[in-house]
């Protein structure tokens, strides 16, 4: 039965089954090679919407006081513990701990003015987190004498500001009657196309912070703490809380700012559902094209149990010619589709709206595990499906068909 099928594989076919068997093969190079751009597409995606939300707000948030919303308002008071400190600089899988806090204020240009909620920063954080948004600019100056502001472009668009230009900060207490102000220099300009922050915060020094709110140096929101792996989020948040005392808490970020977690997760939904339509695409075609095969072939059928061979041993021959054509399906798909996935990656030639999708360039992220894996179920799934049309051969009768012919 190899030899028949080799046989039936390696000559030349008919016109028209030999039309049916390219469009089969090339249905399942499509499905597979769409399957594998799905997978890349949104696990980019994915990623890079997350790696921004993460580099401004790192993975886990420590304070003094439960934080569960995203509203954008100022924290509550935290005060900073060395044994806090040292909890978290001790765990090897935390990769930079930073210290911050939030203050609402109004900036004001020469032109116009903007409620922001200035984000204070230390001259020891890991400024390569925010470094990535900059558009425009340097990093703070951290100088006492001339604090300095880092502006999103939406809100130099805004103020009509831009790098070198000085800006009023207006500070509201309630406590004061009348507003504090301070005069600050925009050292740079950020774009995390996040419209939710980019709209709202600016960078300052801490130092400014704690001086308008009358703190003193150990006062601050809480710290920022980045992992290594941001899969591990929520694991971390459990192994934390039964190290910290329990005045303290530590909560995701992803807890904190559910709202572009959940849409990712959505993003799920849509990739299964592709992944289930480009099967059924593969699965039909091969399918049709088989049956197509086996009406072809009855004569040959018929000859065959003629001879003495059993339905078992012809259904191994179309069996055998299935898997060929979606062997050689998925191959050639596994090609295509890896070979745009690198195009995308490096050339970027697909764009996206960035006031919608946050991103300018559609990320891919090309897993091989997951390639893999869509070729074999790809051919597991044709090869268990190939049994309907196989069944066709058995009830082929060898004396209608010799008859008929």
């Amino acid at each position: 039965m190899a030899f028949i099928a080799r046989k039936i594989i390696l000559q030349k076919q008919q016109a028209f089954s030999g039309f049916v068997i390219r469009l089969s093969v090339i249905a399942t190079a499509l499905s597979v090679a769409i399957m594998i751009l799905t997978l890349a597409f949104v696990a980019g995606f994915q990623e890079a919407i997350a790696e921004k939300v993460f580099s401004f707000w790192g993975h886990i948030r420590v304070q003094q006081h439960p934080s569960y919303s995203s509203d954008l308002t100022e924290e509550s008071l935290s005060v900073k513990s060395d044994t806090i400190t040292n909890i978290l600089r001790a765990n090897k899988d935390i990769k930079y701990v930073d210290v911050y806090a939030n203050k609402a204020a109004l900036l004001k240009s020469k032109s116009n003015m903007d409620g922001v909620m200035l984000k204070g920063v230390g001259s020891g954080f890991s400024a390569e987190r925010m470094k990535r948004f900059l558009v425009k600019g340097s990093w703070l100056s951290f100088d006492p004498e001339q604090p300095s502001i880092i502006v999103s472009s939406y809100t130099a668009r805004l103020l009509s500001l831009n790098v070198g230009d000085k800006a009023f900060l207006y500070f509201i207490s309630n406590r004061a009657e009348t507003p504090r102000i301070r005069v600050v220099k925009v050292t740079g300009i950020y774009k995390t196309a996040i419209e939710e922050y980019d709209r709202s915060f600016a960078i300052v020094d801490l130092k400014l912070i704690q001086k308008l709110q009358n703190w003193n140096d150990q006062q601050i929101s809480g710290y920022e703490v980045t992992l290594y792996d941001y899969r591990s989020d929520k694991m971390m948040v459990n192994h934390l809380l039964d190290e910290i005392p329990l005045s303290w808490f530590a909560n995701s970020v992803r807890d904190i700012y559910p709202n572009i977690f959940d849409w990712l997760d959505l993003q799920d939904i849509n990739r299964t559902l592709i992944i289930i339509i480009m099967c059924i695409v593969a699965v039909v075609n091969l399918i049709s094209c088989l049956m197509i095969l086996v009406l072809e072939r009855s004569k040959m059928i018929g000859i065959l149990k003629a001879l003495g061979a059993g339905n078992a041993m012809v259904q191994q021959i179309f069996w055998r010619h299935g898997l060929y054509i979606s062997l050689k399906g998925v191959l050639w798909g596994t090609v295509l589709g890896v070979l745009l996935c690198m195009i995308q990656q490096y050339t970027g030639v697909i764009r996206l709206d960035e006031s919608a999708y946050y991103l300018r360039v559609a990320p891919v992220k090309l897993i091989w595990w997951q390639v893999l894996l869509v070729d074999a179920g790809t051919v597991l799934v044709c090869f268990l499906v190939l049994l309907l049309p196989s069944l066709l051969a058995r009830n082929i009768k060898p004396v209608k068909v010799l008859r008929f012919e």
